[in-house]
């Protein structure tokens, strides 16, 4: 958020925003073949204060991501509603898993095998069901976590043998692309790897969520498959760190 506007001033720049977003959404559904309500939005609230996430809440938003488990555990008692769902959508160390499982109802960022199975672990402890996305680095970029697409289908068979876990779709981060065309083929190839995975019909997999597209890129995601989008500066305005 911006340091010198007021409250009230982000309240509307808020609701401004979200308005033109979900209009976009909309019009990108609809070049898909699909409809708005096909969409997922998910509110990035990466160091959104609570008051701005609760604003956004209000308008409609009931799914939020938080990158880091500790940013995510400081603001769980400021939530209103205080169930609202709330994702994991950064990296993930193992030994954060007992930390955030408790607190999500999905990770989307599971990036290898040994994450899921630590994840397996300590859902069985808890006696929890966890969902959970595996992350795909389409652009094969060394600065990326993720599976490379060679790698993914027999990742994701063996992790859908793990108890407590279910595998419900893929989750993508293009490079950074010079044109929306450039980025529209990297999430076009992102769509074939989670139709060509549904089709297997592997037990414990469930593919319906694929999770790609943020404030830059959203809409192209969204023409090319995608069925959740994550939108944080476009929603709150330039993060403040």
């Amino acid at each position: 958020m911006t340091e010198n506007l007021s409250v009230e001033q982000c309240f509307y720049n808020i609701e401004e925003n979200y308005k033109r977003i979900t209009a976009r959404i909309a019009e990108a559904a609809a070049k898909s073949g699909r409809g708005a309500g096909d969409i997922r939005f998910m509110a990035v609230t990466k160091t959104v204060q609570p008051i701005f996430i609760n604003h956004a809440l209000s308008l409609g938003i009931d799914l939020i991501g938080e990158n880091k488990v500790q940013e995510l555990q400081s603001k769980m008692e400021f939530f209103k509603p205080a169930d609202v769902e709330k994702h994991l959508i950064g990296h993930l160390q193992t030994n954060k898993v007992a930390k955030v499982l408790p607190l999500v109802t999905m990770i989307q960022s599971v990036d290898s095998v040994k994450l899921a199975q630590q994840i397996s672990k300590t859902a069985e402890k808890l006696g929890k069901d966890m969902d959970i996305l595996l992350e795909v680095n389409i652009g094969d970029e060394d600065s990326k976590t993720g599976f490379s697409a060679d790698e993914l289908v027999d990742s994701a068979a063996e992790i859908a043998s793990f108890p407590f876990v279910h595998i419900r779709g893929l989750m993508a981060i293009p490079p950074i692309c010079d044109n929306s065309d450039m980025a529209r083929r990297f999430f076009s190839s992102a769509h074939q790897l989670f139709v060509d995975i549904g089709s297997k019909n592997i037990d414990n997999i469930d593919m319906s969520v694929l999770s790609m597209g943020m404030s830059h890129d959203y809409y192209e995601a969204i023409l090319e498959g995608a069925t959740m989008v994550r939108v944080g500066s476009s929603l709150f305005g330039s993060r403040r760190y």
